[in-house]
């Protein structure tokens, strides 16, 4: 073992660098099974691909196959963020293609070809056997309005036909095993799904005819999430009726009734189609993802009695489970393994890893284990956040020192941190940096009322949490309380603007796509999140300004960096450039950059890479120290800091 250098914080050589990032960036989304052959398909974005989702394949001999060639991707635009753009059956598999949104087939051979008419994007799509045909969500344009909303068949010919429509949104529909009923999830502005949504159901005889759509539970006051049939028919749905958690239920003609009796998460925010928290095998035995107090466990719940069989698993983050035979298949990953797809046999509990997400061979000895913080904030109030230390066995900090604090806010703001191994988190606490996830108030996994604590309060609550966790992690000594920075993707990036002119915490900021302007977001963004500030703030000119971190740039002391895809719809680049270009004329130092291919969230390796090393350039600047290795260098409008 070589000696322990003395280096500043920050200034630490790491293997982990930006490419390596980059290259574990590989996202795996969208599990599927087959249920004619037991086959497994999972979507992959891939930065090296610019991007690109590919369907994969596991064979027969356990190897992945693309599906999709270049430049083919399968990524639905409904609701902007997406997913569930691709079922399979027999071997034949039915996607939406990002560039047109139209649906595409591909056959058994391998023969892909256009299903529908561009005009119409499509999402969460479903196949019924039994009536030959899809099921899918579907939006098309409204002349001088918002999109339209429907669900919709679309058989094997492409022809499209509407069975429900008039919600302004759509989600989950879902088919009995007979396919004599449809179900589905819809709601309306200015509710958000997290807030409340209705289910419905539809009868459908043998040709596919249906009657009229029917309720059958929720309301605006009433989260439900993911409708699932059991083998025998029965339907079971995920809602926050009873003492304000998502606990599973079944549907009954008199109404649900709660089968999990938790204070516990059984669900998620419904930002994308296709999640998957729970499953039946083929015996109606039913199996569940669920979230306490920030960790994700597997278990097998008794239908009568509600009680939970946990399973011992080496995972703190699970996600999407199936169920493909007797196997279990899932997403797993933990503070030091990044998400890996598994299969977990129910006969013999044996876990088998089949695909990772990172093809990169993670030295434990330099990953930094996070810290779970219950920590107390403003108005007597706890807040979440998952604390990393910095590490590194070649670097100790100057004796005396502290390091220096990056504070990380997720976007949504309705979202949640994760506890799976994130490279990003890793290449600064690999340098010398501490860093603090913050699951603000406002964030999933604690249930209803503390879902609830942003509603009317962003831009405060969520500020007051960044700048309380910083004073909590000084005040025990584990940072140093003049260096910290904070960084934040969309949601998460407002909450970066708003710290740094609300607050006196942060000596710099990194804005990802970040909101400046309430009121123009409000005229800009897209339709999923049109009224969403109406719960976050509400509607009062006057409030949206107040809370705006664009008429506040006076109030901004210290220097700021944005980072922007010129195709974003979620956050329009204006917002970036004009908070910027406000900024710059008061003579604040700052880095703007804009990558002109990129949408609301980057997928790009080059463009990955670029952000994450010009981000360290800046803080480098600004805190006085010097990367380990040579980066390209930044321009930074008024000059670095003294």
């Amino acid at each position: 073992m070589g000696m322990i250098k003395q280096a500043d914080f920050g200034s630490w050589a790491s293997p982990i660098d930006a490419r390596a990032v980059a290259s574990a960036a590989v996202k795996i989304s969208d599990i599927r099974s087959d249920p004619m052959n037991g086959g497994l398909c999972w979507l992959e974005s891939r930065p090296a691909e610019a991007g690109r989702n590919c369907i994969v394949h596991l064979n027969a001999q356990g190897e992945a196959e693309d599906c999709l060639d270049m430049p083919l991707s399968a990524r639905s635009a409904v609701h902007e963020y997406g997913g569930a753009a691709f079922t399979v059956h027999a071997g034949e598999i039915w996607f939406v293609n990002a560039k047109d949104q139209c649906i595409y087939h591909r056959d058994t051979q391998g023969k892909t070809a256009q299903l529908t008419e561009p005009g119409a994007s499509f999402a969460d799509l479903q196949y019924s056997p039994e009536l030959s045909c899809l099921f899918a969500v579907c939006e098309t344009p409204a002349s001088g309005k918002e999109n339209r909303a429907s669900l919709v068949r679309v058989d094997r010919n492409g022809q499209v036909e509407e069975l429900a429509n008039g919600r302004d949104f759509y989600a989950s529909p879902r088919l009995s095993p007979n396919s004599k009923q449809l179900v589905w999830l819809c709601w309306d502005h200015p509710n958000m799904p997290w807030d409340g949504c209705e289910l419905w159901v539809l009868d459908l005889d043998a040709s596919g005819q249906s009657s009229k759509p029917y309720y059958l539970a929720g309301g605006s006051d009433e989260s439900l999430f993911q409708p699932c049939f059991a083998p025998d028919g029965s339907l079971y749905i995920v809602s926050d009726r009873s003492g304000g958690w998502w606990n599973i239920h079944r549907v009954e003609a008199d109404g649900l009734r709660a089968i999990t009796h938790e204070q516990a998460e059984f669900g998620l925010p419904q930002w994308i189609f296709g999640q998957s928290t729970y499953v039946f095998d083929s015996a109606g035995r039913l199996y569940t993802l669920f979230t306490r107090d920030g960790l994700w466990q597997l278990a097998r719940v008794d239908l009568e009695s509600g009680a939970l069989s946990i399973y011992d698993l080496p995972f703190t983050h699970l996600d999407q489970l199936r169920c493909v035979g007797d196997d279990l298949v899932f997403l797993g990953g933990s503070a030091t393994q990044p998400l890996v797809l598994c299969r977990f046999s129910l006969g013999n509990a044996k876990l088998e890893q089949l695909r990772s997400t990172s093809n990169i061979e993670w030295d434990e000895a330099r990953l930094s284990t996070p810290e779970a913080l219950d920590y107390p904030t403003a108005d007597g109030e706890l807040a979440h956040a998952l604390f990393y230390p910095p590490v590194n066995p070649d670097f100790d900090g100057p004796k005396g020192k502290h390091p220096p604090l990056l504070i990380k806010c997720h976007g949504g703001p309705t979202g949640a941190t994760s506890t799976s191994l994130d490279p990003r988190i890793q290449f600064w606490t690999s340098r010398g940096f501490a860093v603090l996830d913050v699951n603000y108030r406002g964030s999933t996994g604690y249930g209803r009322a503390y879902r609830q604590k942003l509603s009317g309060r962003w831009g405060v609550a969520d500020v007051e949490d960044c700048e309380y966790g910083a004073r909590y992690l000084a005040e025990r000594g584990l940072i140093d309380a003049e260096k910290v920075v904070i960084t934040g993707s969309s949601a998460g990036g407002y909450t970066v603007l708003c710290v740094l002119c609300f607050s006196d915490i942060a000596a710099a900021g990194a804005s990802y796509y970040g909101i400046a302007d309430l009121e123009r977001l409000l005229a800009s963004t897209h339709k999923f999140e049109s009224r969403y500030l109406g719960k976050l703030i509400g509607d009062d000119p006057a409030l949206l300004r107040q809370r705006s971190p664009l008429y506040h740039a006076e109030c901004v002391a210290c220097p700021v960096l944005f980072l922007q895809g010129l195709k974003d719809k979620v956050v329009p680049p204006d917002q970036a450039s004009a908070m910027a270009d406000v900024l710059r004329e008061r003579g604040i130092p700052v880095a703007h950059i804009t990558f002109p291919e990129e949408r609301h969230g980057f997928k790009s390796a080059d463009n990955i890479v670029r952000a994450l090393e010009s981000e360290l350039v800046f803080y480098a600047h600004v805190l006085g120290f010097s990367p380990a290795h040579s980066l390209p260098p930044l321009q930074i409008d008024n000059g670095p800091p003294e």
